[in-house]
């Protein structure tokens, strides 16, 4: 009997799990936002994924619901696990990654590595979190952020002025200005049953927020990181109770410490390279987990992947025509595209290249996302 899965989120991840769902003989349908997202080609509903009955009638016609993204509601989710839909990751599970201070207070619980956090309401709580941590710290919203927005360095008692103001007396979240030498993402998945299979930790490079390089695996990374990233990341899934995948982005500092920067519980950015770089992708690898069907291979398929982010240009420039001269120029590259309209700095697509040489490959993928730039 062909397994339904239903996707909540019509974005790029989504349209990613398609292929391999087709491979699977997986049935795969998609409660997309609006018509013409990136997963219209599976999108078998349009409607507001915060509204009870739409997603309870959805859910109807599937066997398990996932996710493309973790802004689903509480209450929507608690609905659908009363009416008896398998639900992976589970509202237990995505309420960690929906507040990043109910996050922080759990890592806590179980002892994950992490930097000193507080919530904090006021400015005297910003001032004197400041004045303990040498004038500098991170401040979020504890929920709503994702690349890069909610996110911001303040030096001041007032530099987080208008975030309290917005959450009316709710605390938000700051967090000390860590001093790392990069940053890394493990990523691990789960399946309800308790198998849990990690992939390569990767080197992370972001511009402006946005993760615009991976490297995988992490070049240079020792023995003992390459360890305690997995340990962190089993310790977390199991912890959490996550089910499907989970992306740990990590601190690396200068003395090899690791501690935990942020979460998510889907197919992540820093997992794109898998598509082309590991025996199975994170996108399949996400589908079985859900399904609670055995975990495939993470293993490398080669020495090095690198991918590359393609953010799009000025407005109203096209991909789909410079297609051509970046597979001519760099028939290695292999492109991702996101069925986006592009506009400054919107992740539009990626490329992957693998290979023997991390340098090589780093130069392929670079060389082929120009041309989209």
């Amino acid at each position: 009997m062909t397994k339904r899965v239903g996707v909540i989120g019509g974005g790029q991840l989504a349209r990613m799990m398609i292929a391999p769902a087709v491979e699977l003989g997986i049935e795969i349908r998609v409660l997309a936002e609006q018509e013409g997202m990136s997963a219209a080609l599976a999108a078998t509903a349009v409607g507001d994924y915060r509204d009870v009955e739409t997603v309870r009638a959805f859910a109807r016609e599937v066997d398990v619901v996932t996710f493309d993204h973790e802004h689903v509601p509480q209450e929507v989710l608690r609905a659908l696990v009363a009416d008896g839909v398998a639900v992976h990751p589970g509202p237990d599970a995505l309420r960690f990654a929906q507040d990043k201070l109910v996050m922080r207070a759990r890592l806590a619980e179980i002892g994950a590595p992490q930097p000193d956090w507080a919530p904090v309401r006021t400015r005297a709580d910003l001032r004197a979190f400041l004045d303990e941590h040498g004038g500098r710290a991170v401040v979020k919203t504890p929920r709503g952020g994702y690349d890069g927005k909610g996110v911001r360095v303040v030096d001041h008692e007032a530099g987080a002025d208008d975030w309290l103001a917005a959450f009316g007396g709710e605390p938000i979240l700051v967090e000390e200005l860590v001093d790392f030498r990069r940053e890394l993402a493990q990523q691990i998945a789960r399946r309800p049953s308790g198998e849990a299979v990690p992939y390569p930790v990767v080197e992370t490079v972001q511009q402006d927020g946005v993760c615009a390089e991976v490297f995988a695996p992490a070049p240079h990374a020792s023995d003992r990181v390459v360890e305690v990233a997995a340990r962190i990341a089993a310790d977390i899934a199991g912890g959490l109770d996550v089910t499907g995948l989970l992306a740990v982005e990590l601190f690396e500092t200068t003395d090899e410490r690791l501690l935990v920067n942020e979460l998510a519980m889907r197919p992540h950015n820093s997992g794109h390279w898998t598509q082309d770089g590991a025996v199975t992708s994170q996108f399949e690898q996400h589908l079985r987990a859900v399904l609670d069907l055995p975990l495939g291979s993470s293993d490398p398929v080669a020495d090095a992947a690198v991918m590359i982010n393609i953010l799009g240009g000025p407005q109203g420039a096209t991909i789909d025509s410079r297609f051509a001269d970046a597979m001519r120029d760099q028939p290695a590259a292999r492109i991702h595209t996101y069925g986006k309209d592009p506009r400054p700095g919107r992740k539009v697509g990626h490329v992957n290249v693998v290979g023997d040489d991390l340098d090589d490959a780093a130069y392929a993928a670079r060389a082929a996302a120009a041309f989209f730039a």
